[in-house]
């Protein structure tokens, strides 16, 4: 089993490669021991530290089970001795060579006594993932060839992928961290809804489902001065926490103009655009401001902008929908001197207007047209359901398939 300088770059590139394709440790660490499986070692086994416990992540093995058959554990989970002798190796050691014959002198005489007889290998390395001081759990390969074993020349790169592969579990780790503060910080900016009786309203949320980083998409809905009931649904362009962090400013500056009741939906956009232009060059952002309109018996109106979002979905008692296309203008940040239109569209008794962000229609893997339809035919299903049995099975339907995060937000007018 003995490998050339070009078959080690060779392999380290895959590994490279491998280990920055998934931001999930687990996954990279599982291909990693399939790419050293069995081109370097006949096992491999990685293991994380948990606190102050280690888990086996993945094990590879060379061959047929019952070659080895007389390496106990060879799968996991580890054993209270294997645990303990990882983690003093971690706490005290580099890379650590268990030769056929074991050395009984030095600092880890008794450890590597110890791993030889638990590995029932001819040969291993077990090699730390350590990265800024930080032991981060351990790459362990073992030979079962003592005609072919694993040597001193062997260890510099077994330590580099050990390093490679910190590297990895460290990067994913501080992602995690990352979205999980931006995504907590993402929810505590969506507002709680207000009653708006005899409208029924409600609302949903869902992040995408491999998303590297959290959205600007958000919903809101307020009453103005006057108790005009009031929706907002809208996407600032990002991932990250910058881009959640404009949602929220938009958000409230947009409430602010909107407030006194004086302006129509189109021209408290144009001013919003106006004002976010002149203090920071805002970032792109599309949305639909709509209000509704009418006495508490009806007919009840939708008076909307649009600002390149999305069209509204009307749906109907009796299952017929619509996108309501009118009164489209271009996204906000572009130019804020673009005229804007406001829309109007009556509302039969029952009927539901669902806003949605476009992680509920876009996959990449199809055209939008297709995406629109299933939206309609999914809410068609729907019509005559109360508004938040609508949002949660259209969140539950796309839960497995959206590629961005979603939000959705319907009002429903009252009615026989």
């Amino acid at each position: 089993m003995g490998l050339e300088v070009r078959d080690y770059l060779s392999m380290l590139s895959e590994a490279s490669a491998a280990m920055t394709s998934s931001l999930d440790a687990d996954t990279a660490l599982r291909r990693l021991c399939r790419i050293l499986v069995p081109r370097l070692a006949d096992w491999c086994a990685v293991d994380l530290v948990e606190g102050e416990t280690v888990r086996r992540v993945s094990v590879a093995m060379g061959g047929s089970e019952a070659r080895f058959a007389r390496m106990p554990g060879k799968i996991g989970p580890l054993s209270l001795e294997m645990e303990g002798l990882l983690l003093r190796i971690l706490r005290t050691s580099g890379a650590l060579l268990i030769p056929a014959a074991a050395k009984t002198e030095g600092e880890l005489a008794e450890a590597r006594l110890r791993l030889h007889r638990l590995l029932a290998a001819d040969s291993a390395i077990v090699a730390p993932l350590r990265v800024r001081g930080n032991a981060l759990g351990a790459l362990t390969l073992a030979r079962l060839d003592p005609g072919e074993p694993l040597t001193d020349v062997d260890l510099p790169f077994v330590e580099d992928l050990a390093h490679r592969a910190a590297l990895a579990v460290d990067n994913t780790r501080l992602y995690g961290l990352q979205h999980e503060m931006a995504t907590r910080l993402q929810h505590s900016l969506l507002p709680r809804l207000p009653d708006i009786c005899p409208l029924r309203l409600a609302a949903g949320y869902l992040p995408a489902r491999e998303s590297s980083q959290v959205g600007g998409d958000w919903y809101d809905a307020f009453r103005l001065s006057d108790g005009t009931p009031t929706l907002v649904i809208g996407d600032v362009e990002g991932h990250d926490i910058t881009a959640a962090t404009q949602m929220s400013e938009v958000r409230n500056m947009l409430r602010a103009l909107a407030f006194d009741g004086r302006e129509e939906p189109s021209q408290v956009m144009a001013r919003l655009d106006w004002v976010r232009n002149g203090l920071d060059g805002s970032l792109l952002t599309t949305m639909v401001l709509a209000r509704l309109e009418g006495p508490p018996t009806g007919p009840w109106q939708l008076r909307w902008a649009n600002a390149g979002h999305p069209a509204p979905l009307l749906i109907t008692r009796d299952g017929g929908t619509r996108f309501l296309e009118a009164g489209r203008a271009p996204l906000l940040g572009l130019d804020p001197s673009l005229s804007r239109t406001d829309a109007i569209e009556t509302l039969s008794p029952r009927s539901t207007v669902l806003f949605y962000t476009d992680g509920l229609i876009e996959r990449r893997t199809e055209p939008l047209d297709r995406g629109m339809t299933r939206l309609r035919r999914q809410a068609g299903t729907l019509a005559g359901a109360d508004v938040q049995t609508i949002c949660d099975e259209l969140l539950a339907t796309n839960d497995k398939a959206n590629e961005d995060d979603i939000a959705l937000l319907a009002v429903q007018v009252p009615g026989e």
